[in-house]
């Protein structure tokens, strides 16, 4: 997965297809590192594949937290033919919290889509900020004032454009512009060589789209100590889940096993209830004995009158009372 990484880092500016092709390829192997979305994404841009470079590099921003390629996706959105959604980003960024460098990028990306949405004014405003007319020279100060001369001469300011072209190319030592080109293109000096390739080197000015210097935040280009390294922490990495995953299965296996022995002593406490009542039901001198029980606890049709005739306290059948014979009156009336 490193190794695609470092590929992508070394191929990105001059086979940005192939670049691509081993961010890709890196992805595959660990979508969840957040420097490999930010490769995909990045390579992506420079490929021009600019709806893959928004998923991505949105990804990056919700996996870190970070809005360091916010000058990325606006001119993305750009390239897209949706100028608007750029201006959206540039006004909801949180200007405090960005790096300068970003900022100032964002800045240069919405005063394009402005000039996209024909609002040439606008743009020439929007680029007069402070870091313009700085004396202090910031690696940004070159685009910027490029970026100043070109809109300056959209609406034919043709005089002040000459003049910050020029600024732009005395402070861009580092060839990041074509600033002197386009100054010796308004003094009307032609410069021999193929009218393509001079096209293309003027639309890769800062302002154009895919021009926004992308620069990953973490270094793509390590050497092999730091691949082996990454290598060794992600294959780590995936052990771990791997473990995470079994012990998981264990825990749910040993669950099922659990319910499976509780559903079976269930069924058997139930089955031997069941059988229990179906043999106290099913034997015949339980069921006699019982019937012995109740016909020794009914009261005999015989005993009846005498029990009447005690209830009635003596008397006979008409009701009246009846003398007691002499044998059946108490001693003490005998004497």
């Amino acid at each position: 997965m490193a190794r695609h990484l470092v590929a992508t880092g070394q191929l990105i500016d001059e086979d940005p297809a192939e670049a691509l092709a081993h961010a890709l390829a890196a992805r595959r192997l660990a979508s969840r590192i957040a420097s490999v979305r930010e490769a995909v994404g990045l390579a992506a841009y420079h490929a021009g594949e600019w709806q893959t470079a928004i998923a991505e590099l949105r990804t990056y921003h919700r996996m870190t937290g970070l809005q360091s390629h916010l000058a990325v996706l606006a001119d993305c959105e750009r390239a897209l033919g949706r100028p608007e959604r750029a201006i959206d980003l540039y006004r909801g960024a949180d200007q405090e919290k960005l790096d300068p460098a970003v900022a100032v990028e964002l800045l240069i990306v919405a005063a394009g889509a402005r000039g996209d949405l024909g609002q040439k004014d606008a743009a020439v405003a929007m680029l007069q900020v402070p870091d313009l007319t700085s004396e202090t020279t910031a690696p940004w100060t070159a685009r910027l004032r490029y970026a100043y001369a070109d809109a300056l001469l959209a609406v034919g300011r043709r005089e002040e454009a000459r003049e910050w072209f020029s600024r732009a190319a005395d402070v861009d030592t580092e060839g990041e512009t074509d600033a002197a080109e386009r100054l010796l293109e308004l003094d009307g000096v032609v410069i021999e060589g193929d009218d393509e390739d001079e096209a293309e080197e003027i639309a890769a000015g800062p302002g154009a789209p895919g021009a926004v210097p992308a620069q990953p935040d973490t270094d793509l280009t390590a050497d092999d100590e730091d691949v082996d390294d990454d290598e060794d922490d992600f294959a780590a990495t995936a052990d771990d889940e791997a473990d995470d995953e079994e012990d998981d299965e264990d825990d749910e296996d040993f669950a099922a096993e659990a319910g499976d022995e509780d559903f079976d002593d269930d069924e058997e406490d139930r089955v031997t209830g069941g059988s229990a009542r179906h043999t106290d039901a099913a034997d015949p001198e339980d069921v006699d004995g019982d019937d012995e029980d109740v016909d020794a606890r009914r009261p005999d049709p015989d005993d009846t009158a005498a029990v009447r005739t005690a209830d009635d306290g003596g008397r006979g059948a008409d009701g009246e009372r009846t003398a007691p014979t002499r044998g059946d009156e108490p001693e003490s009336t005998q004497r």
